[in-house]
């Protein structure tokens, strides 16, 4: 049975997604960023569950695809289905619990990369705004500034595209709440390409999936201490 995750997540659901909608990528090897006894690294691609949602027509996901080889794994935290780049799962119990602990204080650093619409004011900033699960919408997630949970993304421009009026932005995800940096980003005007959920439709269109990547990990070894940096290259 596939676990359910640890890391702060006030609006748990299990996925909800139309069977004639949901077209996971061919089954392929695993790409694996890293292995040893107590934890994996893996790439999800784009358009894969992370864990299996309901029904059997969604039971393909990233995590029944790694039981089949490592029957012991673990999921510790989750990526949309439209996101892609790097995943952490736990290969026994105490693992699962200490990495659970690491994401759910803050102790793991993420980097991801986005292309948006637009091109933002400042080449760097700070978008802190509440979010909470706007529940008759589920899995929409939306800004309440008195209900919300604290929600902080930094972000940083790396490169703009004025043909198309894109911009490449590293993101940095300093809470871990459910869509934060796809609602981030549409609040203040630069939705991410191809999102489905929160990008109007012009922005939906310019891509056939979320221009998403979770590009780096860092966090301390569970078992050894050591820190771990763990980088994926954006595809898009």
């Amino acid at each position: 049975m596939v676990n359910s995750i640890l890391h702060s997540q006030w609006c748990f659901y299990v996925p909800v997604i139309n069977p004639a909608t949901y077209q996971p990528p061919a089954p392929a090897p695993l790409d694996i960023v890293f292995a040893d006894d107590v934890l994996l690294v893996l790439n999800k691609p784009s358009g894969l569950l992370s864990v299996p949602g309901r029904g059997p027509a969604h039971a393909d996901s990233l995590a029944v695809r790694v039981q089949q080889e490592f029957p012991e794994a673990l999921i510790v935290h989750r990526l949309d289905m439209e996101t892609s780049g790097l995943m952490v799962m736990a290969r026994d119990r105490d693992t699962h619990r200490l990495l659970g602990h690491a994401f759910e204080t803050r102790q793991v650093n993420k980097v991801y990369e986005a292309i948006v619409t637009g091109m933002p004011d400042t080449q760097s900033g700070e978008i802190d705004l509440p979010l909470i699960c706007d529940w008759p919408n589920r899995p929409r997630q939306m800004i309440d500034h008195f209900r919300g949970k604290p929600s902080l993304t930094r972000y940083r421009v790396l490169d703009y595209d004025p043909n198309s009026d894109t911009a490449r932005l590293e993101l940095k995800p300093v809470t871990g709440r459910s869509h934060q940096l796809r609602v981030h980003m549409q609040a203040i005007g630069h939705s991410i390409v191809g999102d489905s959920l929160y990008a109007d439709s012009k922005a939906r269109e310019l891509a056939d999936r979320l221009l998403l990547h979770a590009t780096s990990f860092e966090f301390s070894h569970p078992t050894t201490g050591n820190q771990l940096i763990f980088n994926s290259s954006s595809p898009f």
